[in-house]
């Protein structure tokens, strides 16, 4: 019987969490966050590209915990705003900003402007405590709405009009939006090499270490 691999998320995102847990649920991984463990050091995400963002908060998380980390550093791209909001999007529109008010930030500066074309893109890193990672990319192209519509997913789901399906991201299920989204494609690229993933952790996680913090509520 093949044991169990643990991998913890570098989120404490329950929204993305879960939908990370759906696309890998076929095989011998436990996905957790951060909410499962103690505190760890911030990691400031002050990279100027998804990728140096994505391998920052992995690689830095797994060595923290002494387990591989899988992290993604995901944002739309709003052509009319020159690729705005781009690596901010967690942060537009101000700490503590709720995902509503990003929304509207977005609209209010975007305006009536009749070129509404964005793009979600995601980088995925998944690393070990020697610094080691694998990188996978995906890109979902459509538009800005005129209002939020939909009460489904998080961040910008409610105003990311996806045209094929007539419908914003907030409006799907969780298993039509992981079909054609920037964080599904990406991780479609990462399940399709899964098992061959798994054998590179075994290879890459230092030997006869602990296997980090595995407890809640308690520092490590």
């Amino acid at each position: 019987m093949q044991s169990l691999i643990h991998i913890v998320l570098a989120t404490r995102n329950t929204g993305k969490t879960e939908e990370i847990r759906d696309f890998l649920k076929d095989f011998s991984v436990v996905i957790r966050n951060l909410n499962d463990f103690g505190p760890i050091p911030t990691i400031e995400e002050d990279g100027a590209t998804f990728d140096e963002n994505a391998y920052k908060k992995a690689s830095l998380t797994a060595r923290y915990l002494g387990i591989p980390a899988l992290a993604d550093d995901s944002g739309l791209m709003v052509e009319a705003l020159g690729g705005a909001p781009g690596v901010h999007s967690a942060r537009y529109g101000g700490q503590g900003a709720s995902d509503a008010l990003r929304c509207q930030k977005l609209l209010q500066t975007l305006g009536d402007n009749e070129n509404r074309r964005a793009a979600f893109e995601c980088v995925l890193s998944l690393a070990v405590p020697t610094g080691a990672a694998l990188t996978f990319e995906g890109r979902c192209e459509g538009s800005i709405a005129h209002a939020p519509i939909g009460e489904k997913g998080f961040g910008y789901d409610p105003i990311f009009y996806y045209p094929p399906l007539n419908r914003t991201f907030a409006q799907l299920s969780m298993a039509e939006k992981s079909r054609v989204s920037h964080r599904g494609r990406a991780l479609l690229e990462l399940r399709s090499e899964m098992d061959k993933v798994l054998i590179w952790i075994g290879q890459h996680m230092p030997k006869n270490e602990p296997g980090g913090c595995m407890g809640g509520g308690t520092a490590c």
